[in-house]
């Protein structure tokens, strides 16, 4: 890093775009697939080919660099005054199996242009700042998601050390591979007053930026999510024999579940989405009335109470359910993630950064789940999305155009800067 203590280059400051498009070409090779997508899934060899291409970018960035007991890899630049907490950028570079190139993998290296653009113009901030690639944001063959994050605001313990993925591996293991130190977890805890605020740029995950032809989002708040499972229990019987105002079919029963999950969305419904993604019937025969179906239902949205609404709702149609078919069905609920609201300042700083490059912006939820979330619990978030072609993520159909991705990251910088201007003093 240059010896130079400028605190603010002007709007003239820009990331290196063609390097951050190399980056990402770079390691999307890394695990990339047949049909254009990448499986680089945490705890893998891939995974550590990526792990060393962002540390060996970080220290180019002349960031120093650092693992952490959690298997985080840390990029760190000091600022002008060290009594003041650091701003973290970042994101994850692991994907889902035969996933995109550009979930989590942008928001790292976009974050690690945006450290080397500071360096080599010589900017020093107010704030230190630190550039994470969280370890295992997908959550790798049965492992818990965000467990980077989770484990820097120390929401692990033992029992998640303790145990195995689905392969029979020891999760302690797994993290000793990646560099990271299972017997001294504790020591990659943040506190929250170590944190001035963390911003996370993202592609977008969904159709919104590009159906409106909006350069940059806004993300006013993470989706929470509420997971229910629903059994409905019939009577297998002979479909040949069974009059059908005997029949006690589970299936029928379970579509009409599927349609008031679908009724709890939209402009009647309480909740922005609601799916039910996975089902299951037995005995699955052509020629039987179903007598079992499991379906789980995921509902979405950025109010707690609305789902909560949108749960004790369909509660009660699915009692009436039950009624009509003569059948009987339970509701469990699984897991729940709470919605986490971005920082209203924070949300300030990405909408100026936008309107000082002439991007055009629009505040809009997360849908998908993000490291953010979780550090949202120690610190102010911020994130920044670019349009996705199609909505399409997760996916080797993934995809965001060249000069959308250097726009985000280029907003990425223009926060950063226009963070340390308004809250360093």
């Amino acid at each position: 890093m240059r010896d130079s203590v400028t605190r603010r280059p002007g709007r003239t400051l820009r990331i290196a775009g063609d390097r951050l498009l190399a980056a990402i070409r770079d390691l999307g090779a890394i695990g990339a697939t047949a049909d254009g997508g990448v499986t680089r899934l945490a705890f893998t060899d891939e995974d550590l080919r990526g792990r060393k291409l962002v540390h060996d970018l970080m220290v180019g960035a002349g960031l120093q660099t650092r693992i952490d007991s959690a298997a985080n890899i840390i990029g760190y630049r000091p600022g002008q005054r060290q009594d003041l907490p650091v701003l973290m950028l970042g994101s994850h570079i692991d994907t889902v199996p035969n996933g995109g190139a550009l979930d989590g993998a942008y928001g790292v290296l976009a974050a690690v242009e945006v450290a080397r653009a500071l360096d080599e113009h010589g900017t020093l901030l107010s704030h230190p700042l630190a550039v994470v690639a969280f370890n295992n944001e997908e959550g790798a063959f049965g492992t818990r998601g965000m467990w980077g994050a989770h484990a820097m605001v120390g929401a692990l313990d033992e029992t998640d050390l303790a145990a195995a993925d689905d392969r029979g591996r020891p999760v302690a293991d797994l993290l000793t591979e990646m560099g990271g130190d299972p017997g001294r977890l504790d020591q990659a805890v943040w506190a929250a007053d170590e944190v001035a605020a963390y911003f996370e740029l993202h592609i977008e995950q969904g159709p919104v930026l590009e159906s409106r032809n909006v350069r940059i989002g806004v993300v006013e708040a993470i989706t929470g999510r509420s997971t229910l499972d629903v059994t409905v229990r019939g009577k297998a019987s002979h479909a040949g024999t069974t009059p059908m105002e005997l029949r006690q079919d589970a299936l029928v029963a379970a579509a009409q579940v599927i349609l008031a999950v679908r009724d709890l969305a939209g402009r009647n419904g309480p909740v922005r989405v609601a799916t039910v993604g996975s089902l299951s019937l037995a005995p699955n025969a052509w020629n039987v009335v179903p007598g079992i179906v499991t379906m789980q239902v995921d509902l979405r949205d950025v109010s707690e109470s609305a789902m909560r609404q949108a749960a004790a709702r369909l509660r009660g149609e699915i009692l009436e359910i039950a009624m009509r078919t003569g059948t009987a069905i339970d509701v469990a609920g699984q897991n729940s993630v709470p919605a986490v609201s971005c920082d209203l300042g924070l949300r300030d700083v990405i909408a100026a950064a936008s309107e000082s490059l002439n991007l055009s912006h629009l505040t809009l939820p997360s849908g998908a789940g993000h490291d953010a979330q979780v550090i949202g619990r120690i610190a102010p978030i911020g994130m920044i999305f670019v349009p996705s072609r199609g909505g399409i993520s997760h996916a080797p159909e993934e995809h965001s155009a060249g000069d959308d991705l250097i726009a985000g990251a280029n907003v990425l910088l223009q926060s950063v800067l226009g963070y340390d201007e308004r809250y360093a003093n």
